[in-house]
């Protein structure tokens, strides 16, 4: 398994991108409980999953930027009308 890159995460629609947030989110909890019971477990899992999380959460917050810009021109366009 190698470091999830942006670029396979940009063709997800949004609602794909909140389930995937959510299930990476359970799974670093029991990656870090199982690091907190001294269980056996690969820590460079904790990795992807932080920096997937990130990936994730920038997509999102990209796309909101994106549908604010388009909304604050259209009341622009409108006020100007």
């Amino acid at each position: 398994m190698s470091l999830p890159e942006f670029n396979e995460i940009k063709t997800l629609s949004n609602n794909e991108v909140a389930e995937n947030i959510l299930t990476i989110e359970k799974e670093l909890f029991n990656l870090r409980f199982k690091k907190a019971t001294r269980q056996s477990f690969k820590a460079h899992e904790i990795r992807y999953a932080k920096r997937r999380i990130a990936q994730l959460k920038t997509l999102l917050s990209l796309r909101l930027n994106v549908l604010e810009q388009k909304n604050n021109d259209s009341l622009k366009n409108i006020i100007k009308k």
